[in-house]
This record gives structure tokens, C-alpha cells and sequence, in this order.
């Protein structure tokens, strides 16, 4: 098959991911209730609520920063890839264990790509890539991620 004769191309780290801070920040602000806001150090916001009426869930956000994050890598290499991309679409969905702490046991994700160039084993590298090699929030989920909490409080009068 034509396809799997097809070299595929060496994907490198210039781009965006060559500019990735070693550091990020942002800051979570309780608002009331079960109502928090996050921010990045760039300004942009997102809406925590406990009971979904403001904003989304942070189960709900960590699925769509496991998505956003693996379809900019998916993206950025089909082009490298000289693929013409005029839609990208990915659905997602995690199962989660049903006791505490209720982690996701699997996440499931249909991605449809429409445009030029693409093959079977463009979009199966692509995956692979940011899978195995690219995706910041992918390994970040890993078992070994080192967490360190550090607390403070003030009491009022």
C-alpha cells in the first residue's frame, strides 16, 4: 500500500512547544458556595461549581485540558505533515471509579478530522506522538507526579 510506503516526517520541538514555561501560575479564588474562579497568569478564566450551575466541574475541566492539550499536538503535526485541516472535532468521555476519590478509570475520545492529505496512518502518528511523547497533561496524569501542598490560614476576630 502507497500509504504505508509513505516516510513520514521527523516531528521536532520548534513551535509552541519550544516556548513552554518551566514554570506555570494561576490563582483560584472562592467566589461563595461551591463557586470558585480560576485565572492564568495571562488573565484567562474559568468557573468551578460544584453544582454545575456556573461552571464546569474540575473532573470536567481535566477532560478538556486532556483533550485541548492532545489535539493542539494532533493539529500542529498532521500540518507538519502537510495535512490541510478544515475541521477537528474530539468527543470525550471518562468513566470514573464510583467511590472516593472517584478518579477517572478510563477516558474514551472519537476524534473526526476532515481536510487534505490525511491517511489512516497520519492520524494514528499523530496520536501516538502526543500520547507517547508530547502531551503535557497526558504525563501529567502519570502515578509518579509529585504533588506538595502548602496551606495557611488567618483567623478573624
Amino acid at each position: 500500500m502507497a500509504e504505508d510506503r509513505e516516510k513520514m516526517p521527523e516531528i521536532d520541538l520548534e513551535g509552541y512547544k519550544a516556548r513552554v514555561a518551566p514554570v506555570s501560575r494561576a490563582t483560584l479564588t472562592w467566589e461563595r458556595d461551591l463557586v470558585f474562579t480560576g485565572q492564568t497568569a495571562q488573565g484567562y478564566e474559568i468557573a468551578f461549581d460544584a453544582a454545575l450551575q456556573e461552571g464546569c466541574s474540575p473532573t470536567e475541566s481535566l477532560l478538556l485540558s486532556l483533550a485541548g492539550c492532545m489535539a493542539i499536538d494532533m493539529v500542529s503535526f498532521l500540518r507538519k505533515m502537510r495535512c490541510e485541516i478544515r475541521s477537528y472535532r474530539m468527543d470525550v468521555a471518562g468513566r470514573r471509579h464510583p467511590t472516593p476519590p472517584q478518579r477517572y478509570a478510563a477516558v474514551e475520545m472519537t476524534i473526526a478530522v476532515t481536510g487534505s492529505g490525511l491517511t489512516q496512518r497520519k492520524m494514528e502518528r499523530a496520536v501516538s506522538l502526543s500520547q507517547e511523547k508530547y502531551c503535557s497533561v497526558h504525563h501529567s496524569l502519570r502515578p509518579d507526579l509529585a504533588v506538595t501542598v502548602t496551606s495557611s490560614f488567618e483567623n478573624l476576630p
